[in-house]
C-alpha cells in the first residue's frame, strides 16, 4: 500500500513493497506538481528517502519532463549522491546539492519538493517576502524560512547555509531570486504544502498589482495561523488531497505506476 491509501502494482524482483510504494507515490506526486504548472521543463527535482536503513533517496533522471517520469525510472543514490546501480540514468547536479543535505540533516522530513515556478521565483525577490495577506499565506507561516541566493546550487559549500535557513524545525524555504523548497514527513504533506505556498504566492502577485494592499490585523492572523496549525500536527496532511489526484491521474491513464 501506498502513504495515500492508493494501492501499487508488484515491486520488480528483489525490491521491497515499501520502496516500490514510495517510487509510485512519488513518481505522482511529479504528476500532480506538472498537472498544476509547477514544473520547468527538464529542470527543478523532488526526492524521497527510501524507507529502509540505509540512507538512500529517489532522484528523477535528468533529462526526463515530470510527465515522463515513473515509479522505475526514478534514480535511487546515496548522500553522496553515488548512482545504487550505476546504470541508472544520470541526474541533475544540483538535485544532489540541495536534496542531499536536507536528506542528511533532517530525518523527519523524508520529500523534499523544489520548484522555479513564475509566482514563487517572484515572492522570492521581494524583499518582505510572503505577506500574511491571505487566509492562504497564514498555513505555515511559522514553518518558513529565507536563503540568500549564491549563484546555481552546484556548489557543496552551500549546503551548510541551507540547512542554518531551514533550521530545526521549519519545513519551507524561499530561496531567494531562485524558487522556493517545500519539505514534507510524507510525499502527500510536502505535496500538499508546495500546492498551497504556490498559491499564496500566486495570490500576493495578483494583489499587488498597482493597488493598496489590505492585511488582516495581527490578533486575526495569529488566530488564523492557529485554527490552521491544528491540522499541521497530523501525520496525515495531504493524505486525503493526494488520494483524489492519484484518482484523477488513474482516470486520465497516467502511467506513473509502471
Amino acid at each position: 500500500m501506498s502513504d495515500a491509501t492508493g494501492t501499487t502494482a508488484e515491486p520488480p524482483p528483489g525490491m521491497s513493497s515499501a520502496e516500490w510504494a514510495t517510487r509510485t507515490d512519488l513518481a505522482a506526486c511529479y504528476r500532480m506538481v506538472a498537472m498544476f504548472g509547477m514544473d520547468d521543463l527538464i529542470y527543478t527535482h523532488i526526492s524521497a528517502r527510501v524507507p529502509g536503513p540505509d540512507e538512500h533517496f529517489l532522484l528523477n533522471p535528468f533529462g526526463l519532463l515530470y510527465e515522463e517520469v515513473t515509479a522505475s525510472t526514478l534514480v535511487k543514490v546515496d548522500l553522496e549522491g553515488n548512482r545504487i546501480d550505476p546504470d541508472a540514468a544520470p541526474i541533475n547536479p544540483a538535485g544532489y546539492v540541495i536534496h542531499s543535505c536536507v536528506h542528511r540533516a533532517r530525518p523527519d522530513l523524508t520529500c523534499v519538493i523544489h520548484t522555479h515556478t513564475v509566482a514563487g521565483v517572484a515572492v522570492s525577490c521581494q524583499q518582505e517576502g510572503l505577506l500574511p495577506m491571505t487566509q492562504t499565506a497564514l498555513l505555515y507561516k511559522d514553518l518558513i524560512g529565507y536563503h540568500g541566493y549564491e549563484g546555481l546550487a552546484l556548489d557543496t559549500d552551500e549546503q551548510t547555509r541551507l540547512l542554518a535557513d531551514l533550521g530545526p524545525n521549519r519545513q519551507i524555504l524561499f530561496l531567494r531570486n531562485h524558487g522556493l523548497l517545500v519539505c514534507g514527513r510524507t510525499i502527500p504533506e510536502a505535496f500538499i504544502m508546495a500546492y498551497y505556498m504556490e498559491q499564496a504566492c500566486r495570490m500576493q502577485v495578483a494583489a499587488q498589482a498597482g493597488r493598496a494592499l489590505i492585511l488582516p490585523p495581527e490578533a486575526v492572523q495569529d488566530k488564523a495561523h492557529a485554527q490552521a496549525m491544528g491540522g499541521i500536527g497530523e501525520p496525515a496532511l495531504g493524505r486525503r488531497e493526494f488520494a483524489a489526484l492519484k484518482r484523477r491521474l488513474d482516470r486520465q491513464g497516467a502511467d506513473y505506476a509502471r
